[in-house]
């Protein structure tokens, strides 16, 4: 299983014996963020993520099912206003996640060259100051 971490563990050895029939994907291409599926999730399995890039990650921020934790309630699917949570059984669910999940599939389809950093030029308000403050001091 992809997603699971290790401190998961317990959790998951538990949920083999009692693991819900199905769990919460969510199709990231789709997302919008809106955050409504995360008032409606009784659990709080869904968390806020950044943005797909990674000079901006406060900019178009995701939504992502904790999967270890999620219930199956199928709450967050039925008030979705974009549909894009979709209920999978639960074997489904981690083979379908990673494909859905945006960061993953960015990073794999786009590689970033590194970010050069350029000369700042200054604003054109600056400058005039900046004239401005040389004629004073000339004076």
């Amino acid at each position: 299983m992809p997603f699971l971490d290790p401190k998961y563990q317990k959790a998951a050895e538990i949920r083999v014996k009692r693991r819900p029939k199905q769990l919460a994907v969510i199709n990231q291409g789709g997302c919008t963020g809106c955050q409504v599926c995360i008032d409606f999730c009784p659990v709080d399995c869904i968390e806020l993520v950044p943005g797909p890039d990674p000079d901006n990650p406060s900019v178009h921020k995701l939504v992502e099912v904790d999967l270890p934790r999620c219930i199956g309630c199928t709450l967050c699917a039925k008030y979705c206003p974009w549909e894009t949570i979709e209920m999978f059984s639960f074997e489904d669910a981690y083979e379908i996640a990673p494909e859905w999940t945006l960061e993953a599939v960015v990073e794999k389809q786009w590689e970033r060259e590194p970010v050069q950093e350029e000369e700042v030029k200054p604003r054109r308000r600056d400058r005039a100051k900046r004239a401005a403050k040389a004629k004073a001091e000339k004076e």
